[in-house]
């Protein structure tokens, strides 16, 4: 079988930058705690534990003493304020875009807009960015049939989980234009997104398999699981290559690969080795 491999599969800058960061606290002496697991990766997540960084639920769980890692997806104002009101240290891996779309939303918020939030409601990153229009108006949709039931009202500004879709929220904002009489928009869609999207749709169309590599927990592997399905049923979202059937490829002659913006680029190979071992078999 050909396989053809996405060029943006795994680690995106922010993931990669959240890792290094963790890694490296982890390797100092200190009690390390992560509010919610770092990255969408559960693999990744059991090697950080291993090398001793443990994720807790609450800040309350941290001890008296120690550093708390802030997730990528990054967390609420609220917990950011619990962490310093417990005198712990706080080692922040909140993704730039993610950041981005925090300051964006804080800033519609005080300029008096109703925000409108475009994303999974109960994904860490969309509740951590909802706690920054602290006056509380804020409607968070997933899709074009959600959008159509926000209320009108006279100013309207509109900010995107990092991992949506640009039609998604071209779609949307369509809707809210007729809703407004001001409709402000900021794009916060991280570019390493589309990428992703964009190549996967490009192999999926190519191939008679796709693999699409990633925490089953990780919405845009999920999203990248979805895109291809739609243009080649014979795809598998899948977290490991443990997970691989061989009877899958039967009477396959190509296999598209492509991986979330959190999977580690180890489990990659992994999966890799594992499809050219079956290739031996010819799927039977």
């Amino acid at each position: 079988m050909k396989v053809i491999v996405a060029k943006s599969a795994g680690f995106c800058f922010g993931v990669k930058r959240a890792t290094t960061m963790a890694l490296g606290a982890a390797s100092g002496n200190g009690r390390i705690y992560s509010l919610g697991p770092i990255i969408h990766s559960p693999q990744m997540v059991a090697k950080l534990e291993e090398k001793g960084v443990r994720v807790i639920d609450r800040v309350d769980q941290a001890g008296e003493q120690g550093a708390v890692i802030v997730r990528s997806h990054g967390v609420t104002v609220g917990e950011m304020e619990r962490i310093a009101d417990r005198g712990l240290g706080i080692i922040d891996a909140t993704c730039p875009f993610v950041k981005k779309a925090q300051k964006y939303a804080e800033l519609l918020d005080a300029e008096g807009y109703t925000l409108v939030l475009v994303g999974e409601r109960e994904h860490p990153e969309v509740k951590g960015i909802v706690s920054y229009a602290r006056r509380g108006q804020v409607h968070v949709v997933a899709d074009p049939e959600e959008a159509r039931k926000i209320p009108a009202a006279e100013r309207i500004g509109m900010v995107a989980q990092t991992t949506q879709s640009y039609e998604n929220l071209q779609r949307i904002a369509a809707i809210c234009l007729d809703k407004c009489a001001e409709l402000r928009v900021f794009k916060t869609i991280c570019d390493a997104t589309a990428v992703r999207q964009n190549e996967a749709r490009e192999i999926a169309g190519k191939v008679d398999v796709m693999l699409v590599i990633g925490g089953y927990n990780s919405a845009n592997t999920t999203r990248l699981a979805t895109i291809c399905r739609d243009i080649a049923p014979r795809t598998h979202h899948i977290e490991t290559a443990a997970q691989i059937d061989r009877h899958w490829f039967t009477g396959a002659e190509t296999v598209g690969v492509t991986a979330g913006a959190s999977t580690p680029h180890w489990i990659i190979e992994e999966v890799l080795q594992k499809v050219a071992s079956i290739d031996l078999y010819d799927g039977k």
